[in-house]
């Protein structure tokens, strides 16, 4: 059945576009869409995810190896995707001893990703791991792999399902990777605060016990958003995952619209 997508634009500033999906009776049922699906869109650090999968698959194929020393002394590449390595926002001098605290790092991002691609170029890196094999035509990386992808919402919208059911790797791998490295870590989540604990898998963000953008999504949900404005939240178990872009960046009106928001969609998702 589908549903009035109506709602979903409520209290977006500029031209939001929006996907809702759910794995039902075997395969993927689109719930509800708003907004151009097909125009190319930063994602901002939405892009992480791309290094968070495309690691997955290296160390799957036994390629990487997550207890590789790497950054600061004491870091590993599973420090570096968690954001525990001790690197500041864009510092390459480490602000706190690795392991400590959960402070948010780009340059952190950048340098697992540098890594994972073999010194090679990362955007083709990223092509033939993840973006040619899942068929994201309008999707590519223009800058850094810590926030540079640039593609439709059709797009991100197949990115997050691949996420609820992996096709290019296991079920194993991705629940590794969505699982909360270094639970106990205090951290600051960008636009939404400190929160303690502030959890976090190997690139990807868990709900854990923080209410923010992710509203009422079980503890086990994960994503990311993007000072772009987009943002993509999954859940497994409940096959429901949801993806957005904007052409507003983020700000005080997504901190205050989000957390009910994604709410309502979670449980639009559901009801279908």
């Amino acid at each position: 059945m589908y549903v009035d997508p109506s709602f979903l634009a409520v209290g977006w500033p500029g031209e939001p576009a929006i996907v809702v999906s759910a794995w039902r009776a075997g395969k993927w049922q689109t719930v509800a869409t708003h907004g151009d699906l097909d125009a190319p869109r930063a994602w901002a650090s939405v892009s992480k995810l791309f290094t968070a999968m495309a690691g997955a698959l290296e160390v799957h194929d036994g390629r990487a190896d997550l207890n590789k020393a790497l950054g600061p002394e004491g870091s590993t590449l599973a420090h570096l995707l968690a954001h525990a390595s001790g690197l500041g926002l864009e510092s390459e001098d480490p602000v706190a001893a690795p392991g400590t605290k959960r402070i948010y790092s780009n340059h952190g991002i950048d340098v697992a990703a540098a890594h994972l691609a073999g010194g090679g170029d990362i955007a083709t890196w990223l092509d033939e791991r993840v973006i040619n094999p899942l068929s994201l035509t309008s999707t590519r990386l223009r800058g850094r792999a810590a926030e540079g992808v640039v593609g439709s919402t059709r797009d991100l919208s197949t990115f997050a399902r691949e996420w609820v059911r992996p096709t290019l790797t296991t079920t194993q791998r991705r629940d590794v990777t969505a699982t909360i490295f270094l639970p106990e870590l205090v951290g600051i989540v960008p636009g939404f605060g400190r929160f303690s604990p502030c959890a976090w898998g190997l690139g990807v963000e868990i709900r854990g016990e923080k209410y923010h953008w992710m509203g009422d999504w079980p503890p086990s949900s994960f994503g990311h958003f993007g000072r772009s404005g987009a943002l993509l939240l999954v859940n497994v178990q409940e096959g429901i995952c949801l993806v957005a872009t904007s052409t507003v960046e983020f700000g005080p009106w997504a901190r205050d619209l989000w957390p009910a928001w994604s709410s309502s969609a979670r449980h639009l998702a559901l009801s279908s």
